[in-house]
């Protein structure tokens, strides 16, 4: 009686968590829509000190460069790499992608440049999953997407606080971006990994 009594507290501790995450996750994403209307009178001042600072802070993680190599275990590698570091800074899509590709060196900056005159051609759009897409083609064969996708697919939260599994869920995401193209979508995959009774706690709260 004592354990299920536990096992209740735990989970409804654990339900609070995710709707306090999702709640997160939902508010972020108002203030994205609101500050793409909006942008600060410093930035209208100075773009340029703006995108330096942003640079600056980049840079400090030390980057690692990019060369394209014949390697997929290299090359994903060093998309690992871009992914922690854009998770820790939380920039705009337009802005990795702009600070990915700022590491290139040949040959991936020649493959680069003529994906650049690509998109400039045909309007699109600067985001992460273009960008995905394109690198993916590239440098990774299909066994290789398919198991990123897998991992990301077969996420469940198991023996993870919910923190700890939001982290890997935003990180495998960034692996399998068309899988969450919407907000929606992005929530209903996030909530259908959760244990069973955070689920049922998270629901009831």
């Amino acid at each position: 009686m004592q354990r299920q009594s536990s096992n209740r507290n735990q989970g409804a501790k654990a339900g609070d968590q995710v709707a306090t995450t999702i709640q997160q996750m939902t508010n972020i994403l108002a203030q994205l829509v609101e500050q793409q209307g909006q942008t600060p009178v410093n930035q209208l001042r100075n773009p340029e000190n703006v995108e330096d600072r942003a640079l600056e802070r980049f840079q400090k993680f030390v980057p690692p460069k990019f060369l394209g190599g014949p390697d997929p275990e290299t090359d994903e590698h060093w998309l690992e790499a871009m992914v922690d570091i854009f998770m820790a800074l939380n920039y705009t899509e337009e802005r990795q992608v702009a600070f990915a590709v700022f590491q290139f060196e040949r040959p991936a900056l020649a493959w680069w440049n003529v994906i650049r005159a690509k998109w400039e051609r045909e309007h699109t759009t600067w985001i992460w999953v273009n960008f995905m897409r394109e690198f993916n083609e590239k440098y990774f064969p299909p066994l290789v997407q398919e198991k990123r996708e897998d991992d990301f697919i077969r996420l469940r939260q198991g023996t993870l606080s919910v923190a700890e599994y939001e982290t890997q869920f935003t990180k495998l995401s960034k692996f399998a971006p068309e899988l969450v193209l919407t907000e929606q979508r992005r929530m209903r995959r996030f909530i259908q990994g959760l244990n069973l009774e955070i689920k049922e706690a998270s629901a009831a709260a």
